[in-house]
């Protein structure tokens, strides 16, 4: 029998990011009859990040058909605005609340400003079936990582072969309070794993809870300095308020100023309370109970330039909350500057660090950094607190790989450092009894 065209010329996925690195998410599927990116992201950390973002897209950005998107995140979803700059005109598909997200995250483009009309942003409900393109089934499950996050389930179709992609996507920690835990999948031929904390495990909550209380309540009464905190805009910003919140509801905390410091957080957090149904039980019971509780505990969300420098001459009693997550851009860079030499104050780091940011320094237990080409002397006490965080460690990633039944026919562990993800690679052969593969940078394989 001869074989068709379609059944001859192979289905193939591209590594564009996130190969061998936390950041940069972004792969190229392409089959005889379509073209289209999985994740768009920017790559973070350092000089090498700003060069990879300039060079990136040399696979024809105007023959891309369209772009499916797990969620907001800059580093999934920050290169869209050179997408399109380099001629993409297709749709984005992604989740409801990721769309309204992506408003927030990407407004700052002059670009998208200039072409708003011509985005084409198509949402999705979770576990509605769409068809992007007559060859391609899609279905977004709930990640569990933030709002609108999603893993990304494909049915591919060329000629007689199908297969079946998954893209797991960021996975969140099961139990994680504020968004609902992680939607297992059973079935794969290709799948996609992240792997973030694939060499670790998280303390439990309540450990890390404990942990919190004491931070706060150590700096503030104790030693009456501020607690900085950098998080990201989505997600975890909206986690720390959460918490804070229901903390005090409980009385492990007192009173306190929080401040908010960041433009975008006030409209991410109303998009967070406008996707109520997204929520679990412990957020809306403490939403329900702020309601009741107006100005307790007091939030302060701090929108002109003029109201954050003012913060930087409190001397006591803040928490301060602001973007960027990684210290590497943003207001967090200037409360980091005139706090990190004070011995009464407090960082905590809540969230993953890139290898070159400067919130990666601060967890590596540097004396010294540089900001705005000053040496700061690091004299604040630097809390990581990784209990907290939004990505599942090793222990979740193989509870929800155990769903798998068969296991897929070919993993491939991104989103992670290579060292990390070879140890992941090795519990993975040890516990499930599979193999899986660390992809390279611009790596293509056959599917």
């Amino acid at each position: 029998m001869v074989k068709t065209h379609a059944e001859q010329t192979p289905m193939r996925l591209t590594f564009l990011g996130a190969a061998g690195e936390v950041t940069g998410s972004c792969f190229l599927i392409e089959t005889p009859q379509v073209r289209f990116l999985v994740d768009c992201g920017m790559f973070q950390g350092g000089r090498e990040a700003d060069r990879k973002n300039r060079e990136a897209f040399d696979c024809g950005p105007e023959t891309i058909d369209f772009v499916l998107l797990t969620h907001a995140h800059i580093d999934h979803s920050g290169l869209l605005p050179r997408l399109a700059m380099l001629g993409f005109r297709g749709p984005i598909y992604t989740t409801a609340a990721t769309a309204d997200l992506l408003a927030v995250m990407l407004k700052d483009s002059a670009y998208i400003q200039e072409k708003e009309a011509e985005w084409q942003i198509r949402s999705a409900d979770y576990d509605e079936e769409i068809l992007p393109h007559p060859s391609v089934r899609c279905v977004f499950r709930d990640a569990g990582h933030i709002l609108g996050s999603a893993i990304i389930e494909l049915g591919l179709t060329s000629g007689n072969r199908h297969r079946k992609l998954v893209f797991s996507g960021d996975l969140g920690q099961p139990g994680h309070p504020v968004i609902k835990d992680p939607a297992p999948v059973h079935q794969a031929d290709v799948l996609l794993l992240e792997s973030t904390y694939g060499n670790r495990l998280h303390r439990n909550m309540a450990d890390t809870l404990d942990e919190l209380v004491h931070a706060i309540n150590d700096t503030l009464l104790r030693k009456g300095g501020n607690i900085i905190v950098p998080a990201f805009t989505v997600g975890r910003t909206q986690d720390l308020l959460f918490l804070l919140i229901d903390l005090y509801r409980q009385g492990k905390i007192g009173e306190m100023d929080i401040y908010v410091d960041s433009p975008m957080a006030l409209a991410a957090t109303e998009i967070t309370l406008k996707h109520t149904r997204l929520l679990d039980e412990e957020m809306s019971d403490a939403m329900k109970w702020l309601r009741h509780n107006s100005g307790k505990p007091r939030i302060h969300f701090v929108q002109s330039v003029e109201e954050s420098m003012r913060l930087n001459s409190i001397r006591k009693g803040a928490v301060i909350i602001s973007a960027s997550g990684m210290c590497d851009a943003g207001r967090i860079k200037y409360h980091l500057k005139y706090n990190l030499g004070r011995p009464e104050c407090s960082i905590l780091i809540t969230g993953f660090q890139a290898v070159g940011t400067l919130g990666r320094r601060l967890v590596d237990g540097v004396r010294s950094v540089k900001i705005f080409n000053e040496n700061v002397p690091v004299r604040a006490e630097i809390y990581t607190i990784g209990g907290l965080s939004a990505h599942a460690d090793q222990a979740d990633l193989l509870a929800w790989l155990s769903h798998f039944d068969p296991p897929p026919a070919r993993t491939f562990l991104v989103h992670g450092e290579p060292s990390i993800c070879a140890i992941l690679a090795d519990a993975i052969r040890q516990k499930l009894n599979w193999n899986a593969s660390i992809p390279v940078q611009s790596a293509t394989v056959e599917i």
